[in-house]
């Protein structure tokens, strides 16, 4: 019988493996492709302009809220999560901590270009993207977890985030190399800040060419 158990918590976290791959794959996949698409946009505030700046500096924010909110949640996850519901911290006002600072910081690669479309436009493709393999994700954790979890679809916001609902909760047993693959990850999105910066000087020098202005 412990036998068995065993090797039903290897399947499960072997399992959840596989969707946090395809979680990072996911990720990396939409800031190459949104790249490349912007390498030949351009706002419609020029570089250099107050607005075209801020919105930019803004964006950096948003990038860097990002990832401090994905160190946060894998603090609490801590690879808790193929073995038990984790509740506490940002899990108790959302189920998917990790997908919503991420949509946050695509949002902040997006600012980079200096158009408010283009913020918002990031964070709904990332969003829509997430939003696949959470439901995959759900429906696996519904079969490994059961009625604990069940509970919890109940009681927390698949997505947007019910600060009514926060809690404190616990860390459990805190693994700094989950911390650092995460802090890993979230790097992807500060090459966002120095890429930009060349493109504008690229478009300006007309070393690129502008095909479309985004507002």
């Amino acid at each position: 019988m412990a036998n068995e158990k065993v090797s039903d918590v290897k399947d499960v976290k072997h399992g959840l493996g596989n969707y946090q791959q395809v979680r990072r794959l996911v990720l990396a996949v939409l800031v190459v492709v949104l790249f490349l698409a912007l390498l030949f946009g351009q706002s419609t505030f020029p570089p250099d302009t107050p607005v075209h700046e801020t919105i930019e500096m803004f964006g950096v924010l948003l990038i860097f809220l990002g990832i401090v909110g994905r160190l946060w949640a894998t603090l609490y996850i801590g690879g808790r999560k193929s073995s038990e519901v984790v509740t506490g911290g940002p899990y108790s006002i959302t189920r998917n901590p990790l997908y919503v600072f991420s949509t946050v910081a695509a949002a902040g690669v997006g600012a980079q270009i200096g158009s408010f479309s283009a913020v918002i436009l990031f964070a709904v493709l990332c969003a829509g993207a997430f939003h696949i393999v959470i439901l995959r994700e759900e429906k696996f954790l519904k079969e490994a977890l059961g009625a604990p979890y069940a509970d919890y679809l109940q009681r927390v916001p698949r997505f947007f985030p019910r600060l009514s609902l926060y809690q404190e909760g616990d860390t459990g047993s805190f693994k700094p190399r989950l911390l650092l693959t995460t802090l890993l990850d979230g790097l992807v999105f500060l090459i966002a800040l120095p890429a930009f910066e060349l493109i504008d000087g690229a478009q300006l020098s007309g070393m690129l060419p502008v095909w479309f202005t985004l507002p």
